[in-house]
């Protein structure tokens, strides 16, 4: 199992409404990533939404990928998600930034796509959920053959390129970045199985309910015969809240503490394509608080959260483990914890946990790409006569012929 950290942007309360707070925001979560590339993290994923206050002001991920890929050498940066909906990002424009990132990051880029948060987000680009389903079912397999063709047309119900053009740049090296898409229903985990693709899953409930689900991604992933890509990226990642500190007494204070679930009620505002959480407050109302340690060692033992020092959340994680979790990912900072104690929890988690749960130093995406094999011919039609080109500078990276 391989562990990563989920930024989305989180300013709760008025600081949402403070340009000084917003910057100090997003520069502790680029810190956060970067921290953990030496830690034993496997991956940093930022969140993409758009208009919802408080709960992401992180509306262009891909402008800190490079940033954070630059001062980092191990960890892999993700885009959680990247909206494939034509009036939010057009597919052109997807697979140009895209494969951009692949070069930039050297291949250390995760694609994570999806249909946006909800109605209220898809509002913003004046969208409505029923339409984004077609579109990203539309545009997910055209942005494969951009990648591939050099003479690239399409005509669907969408959008349209009519006459050929080449997609630039190509991805870098062997095949694509590893695709990836968000799973809020449980159909959306057997359709990502069956299209041979990641799931990105989201945890609001105990552990052990999630089994069906990953046990219906496994069932999908097995029968996969044509994956979307060029390649099976088979994972299951899965996002809950952990607070390991050395002081045991702080963790749990920091679980019990007063606004501790506000980030709930702001999933339960805007999320309106996911699930609704049982018995789920709404914003602005104050969200449930952990009255006694009791319901917190009872909520630990469910699997909702993972809570305590390093020696009782090594022991918690094994749960996920248990029902098939193939990433596990932590949203930071969550409710609580200072800004000194998150950077405690990378540093704690990422030396006495992980090692004990992920041996292998190389990214599981990173050895399915390696099986990559190509899916259409360059060109899909015949070259025009008259393109014989006999000069190019001398300063060409590939001279004629070569």
């Amino acid at each position: 199992m391989e562990f990563g950290l989920f930024l989305n942007g989180y300013l709760p309360g008025p600081a949402a409404h403070n340009p000084a707070a917003e910057h100090e925001m997003i520069m502790r979560e680029v810190a956060y990533a970067i921290h953990a590339d030496g830690f034993n993290w496997k991956y940093a994923w930022f969140g993409e939404h758009h208009a919802l206050t408080e709960y992401s002001h992180m509306s262009a991920p891909e402008v800190v990928f490079g940033y954070v890929a630059a001062k980092t050498s191990q960890i892999h940066v993700g885009s959680g998600i990247m909206n494939l909906s034509r009036k939010v990002n057009h597919p052109v424009r997807n697979a140009e930034r895209v494969a951009l990132l692949d070069h930039i990051t050297e291949g250390r880029y995760e694609w994570g796509t999806g249909r946006g948060a909800g109605a209220h987000e898809m509002a913003t680009f004046d969208l409505l959920t029923s339409e984004t389903k077609e579109m990203w079912d539309e545009a997910a397999p055209e942005i494969l053959r951009m990648w591939e063709q050099r003479d690239y047309t399409f005509e669907g119900e969408f959008f349209k390129i009519e006459t050929p053009h080449n997609i630039l740049p190509k991805p870098y090296g062997k095949g694509h970045p590893p695709l990836w898409v968000g799973c809020g229903n449980p159909a959306t985990f057997t359709k990502a199985g069956n299209l041979g693709i990641g799931a990105i899953a989201f945890n609001f409930e105990p552990i052990y309910n999630l089994r069906g689900r990953i046990e219906a991604y496994k069932e999908g992933i097995k029968d996969c015969t044509e994956p979307l890509g060029q390649y099976v990226n088979d994972n299951v990642m899965m996002t809950n809240a952990v607070i390991c500190l050395e002081d045991r007494d702080r963790a749990r204070e920091i679980a019990m503490s007063s606004g501790r679930g506000y980030l709930n009620t702001m999933v339960s505002l805007y999320h309106s394509t996911m699930p609704p959480m049982k018995n789920a407050v709404v914003w602005p109302g104050a969200p449930h608080r952990i009255p006694d340690e009791a319901t917190l060692d009872m909520l630990i033992e469910g699997g909702w959260m993972l809570c305590g020092n390093p020696e009782e959340v090594n022991e918690q994680v094994a749960k996920y483990q248990d029902v098939g979790c193939d990433q596990l990912v932590f949203g930071v900072p969550a409710d609580g914890p200072e800004h000194e104690e998150v950077l405690e929890m990378i540093e704690l988690f990422g030396s006495k946990v992980i090692p004990n749960y992920d041996k292998d130093p190389v990214h599981s995406t990173t050895r399915f790409r390696e099986s990559a094999k190509r899916k259409y011919p360059d060109f899909a039609n015949p070259l025009p006569e008259g393109l014989d080109v006999s000069v190019i500078p001398t300063n060409a990276i590939i001279p004629l012929g070569g």
